[in-house]
């Protein structure tokens, strides 16, 4: 049976997510560049143990990519000639010639993927690892990571005892990725709790210039917001946040007025990547009369990347709270924790539709509140919501 195609396949794909991963950006950040979400970048983290795979890594073209691929299956299915593709390509005619040969089926069809998944496996030229084939070395380096040498401590010892031996040398980076890597098969994977850290993956190490907070471009702080915003005098005023779903898969937006506490929902049944969540929490704020579209209050969240197209469509001013601060948003953070009984943690939201999500809203919006000597949100906001 040939090799499969899976993403992991695709460069174009997996690259950009590790470089943004080592040069200091959050998870969520990263898988988002590798157009995923954060629990696929997780899982691709544990495979690999935290260890950036080389393949796909500075091949400057010298390989046909998997969007050069599907170009010439898009090219072959409409009767484009070799030439004509190559040309499109800026490839010899010759290579995408020798493409067609080797990854074509037996009846002459070409698929992208087919083909890509071949040349993948055709490619893979796995060279033993050092620590798997001498049996000699790995005991000497598993016995002195149970006695919890590092890694650099292991390869300068070995050097020193085994100066005119260069069998029984090992680099430092082959130890951690024999750890680390499950598919090297060498050094227990068990040993890397014997490590200073103890980690069960491998971190970048990232310098303090790289260590940086989520910031989103030109954003406008929450202390520059408006006073009356500030002390509830005036309804208008909102709060927001995403309550996140099973694996971070699945996402509900909450909208709270500061002032009467009233609640709005956002379905979100596409995901909530930037471009995704910026137009339905636009339609969202659109609904409102323009007396109750004073101010927004967010976080630093990367699905507000896109805030200022939010801004301009629904003609609001937003505003983002200080990392680590959720007190500055205190209703809706007190209202999201309301809304766990009706959407737990750790379950699926996508299974909710638009209707059952106004439901919800509506059900909150008619209870009592002390802070509005029991009044109901909806009886505050209610007159204003007519104008």
């Amino acid at each position: 049976m040939g090799v499969r195609f899976s993403n992991k396949m695709v460069p174009d794909l997996i690259q950009p997510f590790w470089a943004a991963w080592q040069s200091g950006e959050f998870l969520t950040d990263a898988a988002w560049l590798a157009g995923t979400y954060r629990h696929r970048g997780l899982a691709s983290l544990r495979e690999s143990g935290g260890v950036r795979p080389r393949r796909g890594l500075g091949l400057e073209g010298r390989y046909l990519s998997f969007a050069e691929r599907e170009e010439v299956a898009l090219g072959r299915a409409a009767g484009e000639s070799i030439r004509s593709i190559a040309a499109r390509l800026g490839r010899s005619p010759s290579t995408i010639s020798r493409e067609l040969a080797r990854n074509s089926d037996p009846s002459g069809r070409y698929r992208a993927t087919t083909a890509h998944a071949l040349a993948y496996g055709r490619a893979s030229r796995p060279k033993p690892a050092k620590l798997a084939t001498n049996l000699a070395l790995r005991a000497l380096v598993e016995h002195d990571l149970a006695k919890r040498y590092s890694p650099e401590q292991i390869a300068g010892r070995l050097r020193d005892d085994y100066p005119d031996d260069p069998e029984m040398w090992v680099s430092t980076e082959t130890i951690y990725q024999s750890l680390y890597v499950q598919s090297r098969g060498a050094l227990r994977r068990d040993l890397a709790i014997c490590l200073r850290t103890g980690r069960a993956l491998r971190q970048p190490n990232r310098q303090g210039s790289q260590r940086k907070n989520r910031v989103l471009p030109d954003m406008i702080n929450v202390s520059e917001r408006p006073a009356v915003a500030a002390d509830r005098a005036v309804p208008g005023h909102w709060e927001g946040d995403l309550i996140i779903g099973k694996a971070n898969a699945s996402a509900i937006g909450t909208l709270v007025e500061r002032t009467t506490g009233y609640t709005m929902l956002l379905h979100l049944p596409n995901g909530y990547k930037p471009e995704q969540f910026a137009p339905v929490l636009a339609a969202k704020i659109k609904t409102l009369p323009k007396l109750l579209r004073g101010s927004l209050t967010w976080d630093q969240g990367v699905e507000m990347r896109d805030w200022k197209q939010v801004t301009v469509a629904a003609d609001i001013a937003i505003f983002f709270c200080d990392p680590h601060s959720p007190w500055q948003r205190g209703t809706n953070e007190n209202t999201n924790g309301l809304l766990r009984q009706y959407f737990p943690k750790g379950t699926d939201l996508s299974v909710h539709n638009a209707k059952y999500l106004d439901k919800v809203a509506a059900e909150l919006n008619d209870r009592p509140r002390k802070r509005l000597a029991f009044r109901k949100p909806i009886e505050q906001i209610g007159p204003l919501l007519l104008r």
